[in-house]
């Protein structure tokens, strides 16, 4: 599966728009992650509990939206985005969502 943040793929043209395409994940955060984040906030540097949370969020998405795209036959998703929302005070939704192609070699 290719994906592009791009409307187009460099060497392949778009013979089929099969739709938007969507996958998200919801997490919250862990009580001792966040007694250690206060501390790192405390003395400065990088939060790196929230930066693993964060990305492995973005990992699942991802994979959550290729399934959705393979389900209606893609072999591509162009203009791929991210959107976070905070579902409650301690967990947010991170979704990825794009546009389902087919593409061809030029």
């Amino acid at each position: 599966m290719i994906i592009a943040t791009t409307e187009t793929i460099a060497g392949k043209r778009i013979v089929k728009t099969l739709g938007m395409v969507r996958g998200n994940t919801i997490r919250a955060r862990h009580l001792g992650k966040d007694i250690m984040a206060t501390l790192r906030n405390m003395v400065g540097g990088e939060v790196s509990e929230y930066t693993k949370l964060l990305g492995e969020a973005r990992e699942q998405a991802i994979d959550r939206l290729v399934e959705d795209a393979e389900g209606l036959g893609a072999n591509a998703i162009v203009s791929i985005r991210f959107q976070t929302t905070e579902v409650m005070k301690a967990a947010a939704e991170l979704l990825a969502y794009g546009t389902a192609v087919i593409v061809e070699d030029e």
